[in-house]
C-alpha cells in the first residue's frame, strides 16, 4: 500500500500541490501536518503516518524536506522504515529505495549526514578549546560567583550549616559541598608544592 505525508510550515500555506501529486501516484491514504516546521521531529500527521505503514508499504512525500529538514533525522527515519521493510519515495527528488539507484542515493545521503555530523562536533571542540584559551567558562554557567563563593567560606567558617547557606543562596547543598571540596584541594595542593 501507497501512504502519503504532506506538510506545510504555516496555516496560511496549500497543501493541494502535494495532495494532488500524492493521489496522482496511487497513495490510499495520505497525512497532513498544516503549520507545523520540518525541524519538529513530533507531528501528528507524520505519526500517523507512521503507525498506519506495514511491512512492504510505501512512505511517499512530494518532496524530502517535506518530511524534515535535518539530514540526520531523515536518516534516521528512512533507515528505520528501510529496517521494517517499509520503502520511501520523493518525488520530485528522484529517491526510491524500493530501487537500486535510490538505495544507492540513500546511502549517500546517510554519509553526508555522518559527514556533517563529524563536522559539527569537530567545530564545537575547536570552538570550546579557542574559548578556554581566552579564559571563557565552558560548560554550564557557575552557580556562585567568586564573591559567593568567598562570602559562603565565610559563613562557613562562622558555624553555619551547608545546607543553611545553600538555602540562602538557593543552591543545593551539593553545590556547597562541591565548593568547599574544591577549596580543600587548593589548599592541599599548595601545600605539596611547598
Amino acid at each position: 500500500m501507497k501512504i502519503g505525508y504532506a506538510r506545510v510550515s504555516t496555516d496560511e500555506q496549500n497543501l493541494d500541490l502535494q495532495l494532488d501529486a500524492l493521489k496522482a501516484v496511487g497513495c490510499e491514504k495520505i497525512f497532513m501536518d498544516q503549520g507545523i516546521s520540518g525541524i519538529t521531529r513530533e507531528r501528528a500527521g507524520l505519526s500517523e503516518a507512521l503507525l498506519a505503514i506495514g511491512k512492504e508499504d510505501i512512505l511517499i512525500v512530494w518532496k524530502l524536506d517535506r518530511l524534515g529538514r535535518s539530514l540526520g533525522f531523515l536518516c534516521e527515519l528512512i533507515e528505520g522504515l528501510k529496517e521494517q521493510g517499509i520503502g520511501f519515495q520523493s518525488l520530485t527528488d528522484g529517491i526510491d529505495t524500493t530501487t537500486n539507484g535510490g538505495k544507492l542515493v540513500f546511502h549517500i545521503m546517510g554519509a553526508l549526514a555522518e559527514f556533517e555530523r563529524d563536522l559539527i562536533r569537530e567545530r564545537t571542540k575547536a570552538g570550546m578549546k579557542a574559548a578556554q584559551k581566552r579564559g571563557k567558562h565552558v560548560g554550564r554557567p557557575k552557580s556562585l560567583s567568586n564573591g559567593q563563593v568567598l562570602h559562603m567560606h565565610e559563613l562557613l567558617d562562622a558555624g553555619r550549616t551547608q545546607a543553611e547557606v545553600a538555602e540562602l543562596f538557593g543552591v543545593s547543598a551539593n553545590t556547597i559541598g562541591r565548593k568547599v571540596r574544591e577549596k580543600m584541594n587548593t589548599k592541599t595542593i599548595v601545600k605539596n608544592k611547598e
